[in-house]
């Protein structure tokens, strides 16, 4: 009997490998990570996503203690009503990055400065709120008002519970039994004169090792998924940087299964040399007929910086005669950017390739959405 895993019952893996992708490479941290399921019975299909407990960075957890005047020591309840120490609270249980809307609310109550956001908490002003939030944390609105007092029950009270982060499965459990793979940027900038890092990423980079229990489950990818294997419909894979991880899933299950129909994958990243994800794999599957076609997009590797929506306009004939043929298109990553870049390439190459207006094409991708040829997981 399948054992069923979701929030409130997470299965528990241990860390197998962790690989860097982009070694050598200034710019950005990009790993592959090998999840060892053994044992605990989690299943999962091609597309789906592994949600994933981490943990907040004791350094930031520490800062906020001093700047509340806190030891860590005191007693708080977490949100399941049990009792513990309140730096265990802030590492493990809290959300300790972001300001949200309540946060504000209670620091701009609290303290006797007039704060820079007090004016925007109301709701029509929901949109300049968010913008003057950009980049800001919790640590820093506590050093900007430092006579805004709390109890450490106070404190946690206004704080919302730490979420699960949700990555896209990077391997097919009939070509990897008992693993899941992920594909990880590790989040990592600048703001206000401060060093920013992601919560799960970094979590995953620097703080877990092999005996490091791992709380997840997997949260389905419902339309998102490859075409059965008897089915021959062909499909156009478009997955920049980490959001080539479902598609990595996709070819594994397709070479596993002898799938029919022809694939074609975009990918494009910052430098060939050293963030082409997966090179070698790529490689076998164009050699042994997995993929028919690959095509890479390098951003910075010449003056001009080229993306994949650039790839999809040159290719525009031929990837006009596969949509044509019935293909699948697809669209994993980035929702703010590349996403309406590539919708926009691709209503372009249907006007120029398929001869159409621009109020026909976008009535044929309507089309092609109806018909769930039009597939994204974007974030």
């Amino acid at each position: 009997m399948t054992t069923t895993f979701n929030r409130k019952n997470p299965c528990t893996a241990k860390l197998k490998q962790a690989d860097l992708l982009t070694a050598g490479c200034t710019e950005k941290d990009t790993w592959h990570y090998e999840i060892s399921l053994e044992g605990s019975g989690l299943e999962f299909l091609p597309g789906d996503s592994l949600a994933l407990f981490s943990h907040n960075s004791p350094a930031l957890a520490d800062e906020i203690l001093v700047a509340l005047g806190f030891t860590g020591d005191e007693e708080v309840e977490d949100p399941d009503g049990a009792t513990t120490d309140i730096r265990t609270a802030l590492i493990e249980t809290f959300a300790i990055t972001a300001p949200d809307k309540k946060f504000l609310a209670a620091v701009n109550d609290k303290t006797s400065a007039t704060t820079a956001f007090g004016d925007l908490l109301t709701p029509d002003r929901k949109k300049e709120l968010a913008e003057w939030s950009w980049g800001r944390e919790i640590i820093d609105v506590l050093l900007e008002y430092p006579d805004a007092k709390f109890t450490p029950e106070e404190f946690v009270g206004v704080l919302r519970k730490l979420q699960v982060r949700l990555y896209s499965i990077a391997s097919s459990l009939k070509a990897h039994p008992d693993e899941v793979h992920l594909t990880v940027a590790t989040v990592a900038y600048e703001s206000f004169g401060r060093k920013r890092q992601g919560v799960c990423s970094t979590w995953l980079a620097e703080r877990i090792d092999s005996e490091t229990p791992l709380r997840c489950f997997i949260t389905p990818g419902k339309g998102f998924r490859p075409p059965e294997p008897a089915d021959a419909t062909p499909i156009i894979m478009c997955g920049p940087g980490t959001g080539i991880a479902p598609f990595r899933a996709f070819l594994q299950e397709r070479r596993a299964t002898s799938a029919k129909g022809k694939a074609w994958l975009f990918f494009g990243e910052i430098h060939e040399a050293t963030c082409f994800f997966y090179k070698h794999e790529w490689e076998q599957y164009l050699a042994d007929g997995t993929l028919e076609k690959l095509t890479t997009a390098w951003s910075r590797d010449q003056q001009e910086k080229v993306y994949i929506q650039h790839k999809i306009l040159e290719h525009a004939e031929e990837l006009w005669q596969w949509l044509e043929q019935g293909a699948i298109f697809y669209i994993c990553g980035d929702a703010s950017r590349m996403a309406p870049d590539v919708d926009k390439a691709l209503h372009t190459v249907v006007e120029t390739a398929g001869g159409k207006s621009p109020e026909e094409a976008a009535a044929y991708i309507e089309q092609m959405h109806k018909d769930k040829r039009y597939r994204r997981d974007i974030y």
